[in-house]
């Protein structure tokens, strides 16, 4: 039973370390980062912002494995406007989360210009419109089927 629970264990960490690479390589592929640090004239804080991502990252994980509970939880819901704190939080939580996920679309979308420049180079004339419409169905196959069987409850 030990050597059960270990191997479970050992699994769900690799599959978070594979998973959490994944999409770091994503990010740090498409530019996203060095981008917006020469756009800010802030290059010298480019391994900064990294860090932040992280770290960030590995904060948003660890909090929705191990939810604020018991004295820390009681606590703060005794601050006076806990509430609106909260809401506040809230909204900018909402509000940053989505000037990345557009920054993210953007810088994607920007990769995407590449791909008649790959079509050219292996000489494919035909069927790029058909290959870029495919995996968009697909996606949205994916995401009806996603929502409609209540996966995210």
């Amino acid at each position: 039973m030990v050597w059960h629970m270990i191997l479970l264990g050992v699994i769900g960490i690799s599959s978070g370390i594979m998973v959490s690479a994944g999409v770091f390589t994503v990010l740090f592929v498409v530019g996203l980062i060095p981008r917006f640090a020469g756009r800010t004239d802030t290059a010298q804080y480019e391994i900064f912002y990294e860090e932040c991502i992280v770290f960030g990252s590995i904060l948003a994980d660890v909090l929705s494995v191990f939810p604020i509970q018991g004295s820390i939880g009681q606590f703060i819901g005794q601050i006076p406007f806990s509430e609106v704190l909260f809401t506040i939080l809230l909204a900018l939580i909402g509000i940053f989360s989505g000037i990345f996920v557009g920054c993210l679309s953007i810088a994607l979308a920007e990769v995407l210009d590449g791909i008649p420049i790959f079509a050219r180079r292996i000489k494919l004339k035909m069927g790029v419109s058909i290959a870029v419409l495919a995996v968009a169905l697909g996606k949205v196959a994916g995401s009806i089927y996603y929502f409609s069987n209540g996966f995210f409850n």
